[in-house]
């Protein structure tokens, strides 16, 4: 179905009768009217339990949704997508994450051909080097072990490893040391090598092509700091390794092709993290840890393909972003993980999400005419709550959040996780039902403050629990939002697996690039405003 006969449906005019008839309804009434609505509102899967009774829905809200998704044929585009068929249609190709987690006794094919081998043998060979490396077996030119790794990488190549190193830093080596540069600004590799041994230090190479501007630049510099330290081009190949599918560019570069692990063109870098591009995070926790977590990404695929729809974490998830999206003009989705170790998962899912439905076309090339994907931020809780909550609580935006929390502390220090925990109920709590002028008034606070003071509540909210922060459970929640997206994707009609957006800024820079380094000073052909940029930066260049 095109995107645009999307808002003609009967579905979405019923959705926007309905919603015209239920946003003014409370959560505190909702919540008096039924005294069962946090179970009727609650789902489990993978290890996951999602509470999602705090949203400004009612049991119409879901079916109505649940029959758009039928309509928008999610679960066929689901079936297309694990089958292998090409699902992204800009690029003619499948889209087969969810392969790097299947088991191994699993077939699935891409133009006959069942990948599921190839995955392994790759995974194979990442254990056996991850394991020379945090034995010690596998020495730098000097001999030294191995005590530093520092990752190089952009966009997925980066995120997704440093995200899932920070998560999982308790099942981490910490005899050892991890870094990660992705900004081409030389200040990144410059923090990132201070103090480090040359002789026991490990890059990883993260790059598809082994073109990637960034990356590239950051590589050879990183390639001759090791030469300069070591003294010997032949230090190259002891020092580096590369997740990569150009062998030539590899070779080239001075990397031993035998310490190349590869991946395939029908995994997208946002989706990348538990293919080769997770090798430093396997060096990190070790190849069982890495494996437990492709295990939570296959339960919550599993879920996803088998769970009713009324009951599928990832479809509800999708579906609810849709209808604040779409319904309450909510422009962003905030994600409050209560845990420190989760800092960068808000970064992590910016790019899953703002990279894959940050569309204004649909397949059949029609400008759509509905918003699609929100803008995606956070912070760890109880951090937030210290600085941007206010708004959420007492401002004029909706502001749909998910707040994620775990059970079980990972630190020693159970009294603090008590103080999270409570911190997370707490915010949850407050958004829903806020707190009236009677009631502040009730507790004596003075008439002149009380409008100040009141908070209206009925912000949305989900509430994911888990037991504890776990390979397992990191690998769960990672594809519980993969899935999210694609749902919203299949609704919206748009393809959520190419990103031609990003490559205009790239081929523009390129353009400048000898702009700025040629002596000659070539004449500009840009805007006024870029050619008076460049002249500026050239001035200065020039005193420096």
């Amino acid at each position: 179905m095109a995107s645009r006969e999307l808002i003609d449906t009967p579905t979405w005019r019923a959705l926007v009768a309905h919603q015209a008839k239920i946003k003014d309804a409370h959560l505190r009434q909702l919540f008096a009217d039924d005294p069962k609505r946090a179970e009727k509102f609650t789902a489990e899967g993978a290890g996951i339990q999602l509470d999602y009774s705090k949203n400004r829905i009612d049991g119409e809200t879901i079916q109505l949704l649940l029959r758009l998704a039928k309509e928008r044929g999610v679960a066929a585009r689901r079936d297309a997508m694990f089958r292998g068929e090409k699902t992204n249609k800009s690029e003619n190709r499948a889209v087969l994450h969810v392969a790097l987690r299947a088991p191994r006794d699993e077939v699935i094919e891409v133009d006959g051909h069942n990948v599921v081998p190839d995955v392994h043998a790759v995974l194979d060979r990442m254990s056996e080097f991850a394991d020379k490396v945090r034995d010690g077996s596998w020495t730098g030119h000097t001999g030294k072990r191995i005590r530093n790794v520092i990752n190089i990488g952009i966009g997925g190549s980066y995120l997704g490893p440093e995200m899932a190193y920070l998560a999982l830093r308790p099942f981490s080596d910490r005899g050892m040391t991890f870094r990660f540069v992705s900004n081409v600004d030389g200040a990144a590799f410059s923090e990132a090598t201070h103090g480090l041994d040359a002789a026991e230090t490990l890059f990883v190479v993260s790059s598809k092509t082994f073109t990637t501007l960034e990356t590239m630049t950051n590589a050879k510099t990183a390639r001759a700091w090791v030469v300069e330290k070591l003294g010997a081009e032949e230090a190259v190949a002891k020092h580096f390794v590369a997740d990569s599918t150009n062998t030539a560019g590899v070779e080239t570069f001075g990397i031993d092709t035998s310490h190349m692990f590869e991946f395939w063109d029908w995994v997208g870098g946002r989706y990348s993290m538990d293919s080769a591009i997770g090798l430093s995070t396997m060096i990190a926790i070790g190849p069982e840890n890495f494996r437990a977590m492709l295990a939570g990404f296959h339960a919550m695929d599993e879920h996803f393909c088998t769970a009713p729809p009324e009951k599928n974490l990832p479809m509800l998830m999708g579906l609810l972003t849709v209808w604040y999206n779409n319904f309450f003009d909510a422009q962003t989705l905030g994600i409050m993980p209560y845990a420190e170790h989760m800092s960068r998962f808000p970064a992590y899912l910016q790019q899953l999400q703002m990279e894959s439905n940050g569309k204004h076309v649909d397949l059949s090339t029609n400008h759509v005419n509905y918003q699609t994907g929100p803008i995606i931020w956070g912070e760890p809780g109880t951090d937030g709550q210290h600085s941007f909550y206010q708004l959420i609580h007492q401002g004029t935006k909706i502001i749909p959040c998910d707040f994620i929390g775990f059970m079980t502390p990972l630190s020693s220090y159970a009294d603090h996780h008590d103080l999270l925990m409570a911190n997370l109920f707490a915010q949850a709590e407050a958004l829903a039902f806020g707190k009236t002028a009677a009631e502040f008034k009730a507790e004596g606070s003075p008439d002149f403050q009380t409008p100040f003071r009141v908070t209206e509540g009925n912000r949305p909210t989900n509430l994911m629990l888990a037991d504890r922060l776990d390979p397992k459970t990191l690998g769960s929640l990672i594809a519980l939002y993969e899935h999210s997206v694609f749902t919203q994707g299949a609704v919206w009609d748009i393809d959520s697996f190419d990103q031609w957006g990003v490559e205009l800024g790239k081929v523009l820079a390129l353009r400048i690039i000898p702009e700025l380094q040629d002596a000659a000073e070539p004449p500009l052909k840009h805007d006024s405003s870029t050619n008076a940029a460049i002249k500026r930066y050239r001035a200065y260049k020039a005193r420096r």
